[in-house]
């Protein structure tokens, strides 16, 4: 186990599963392999969905709008979604079926109302911090692995701050999904991600390498 490199676990909670508030279609079946990742590193740390119940983002707190409708959120364009992950609900807890004792450290996002956040390092209008860039720094990890979902949001702009962070960043593509508002949301997501730098790996072909 590489000290310098980390699993990052992207919000793989029970809304973003089959039958939860904004479910990733096939979601939960990258749960094992994820699993199978936690197992082989030294440090493993994961993001957490955890909105309040009044954040802009919801379809809810503005009358009149409809879900994937956008709205102007102080100055940022923003995609209305359904109540999802709501600080203290089932739907925001991890997966039962995630192996959660893999996990050294949880960070939260989404936690201000007034601007949403995708990614596990900042908030979308990179005003505030959810700790892990520093987190990951204080260890001396230069390295992250990244997998969960959704590929098209949350892994994505992930692994994009990662880049812009200077980490070397790999994302395992069949250890995530994809929401998909469009068909080929995912294909340009992984697109965008490998020419901004990342390398796209595949679990298997990696777990096979350690053997």
């Amino acid at each position: 186990m590489n000290e310098n490199e980390a699993l990052i676990i992207v919000d793989i909670q029970n809304d973003f599963l089959p039958g939860g508030a904004l479910a990733v279609k096939d979601g939960d079946v990258i749960i094992p392999t994820v699993n199978q990742l936690a197992k082989t590193f030294k440090h493993v740390f994961a993001t957490q969905d955890w909105h309040p119940a009044n954040h802009g983002s919801f379809a809810s707190n503005h009358p009149g709008k409809e879900i994937a409708e956008f709205v102007d959120l102080h100055g940022v364009r923003q995609i209305l979604w359904p109540n999802h992950c709501v600080q203290d609900t089932k739907g925001a807890e991890f997966s039962q079926e995630l192996q959660s004792q893999y996990i050294q450290k949880v960070f939260q996002k989404g936690t201000n109302p007034k601007v949403d956040s995708y990614s596990g390092f900042y908030d979308n209008n990179k005003m505030e911090s959810t700790g892990l860039l520093d987190h990951l720094q204080k260890l001396k990890i230069d390295t992250v692995y990244i997998a969960g979902l959704a590929a098209d949001y949350c892994v994505k702009f992930s692994v994009l701050d990662a880049l812009d962070a200077g980490l070397k960043t790999y994302l395992f593509t069949d250890a995530t999904k994809g929401v998909n508002l469009s068909a080929n949301d995912t294909e340009l997501a992984f697109a965008e991600m490998e020419s901004k730098g990342a390398i796209l790996i595949n679990s298997k072909e990696w777990l096979g390498s350690k053997k």
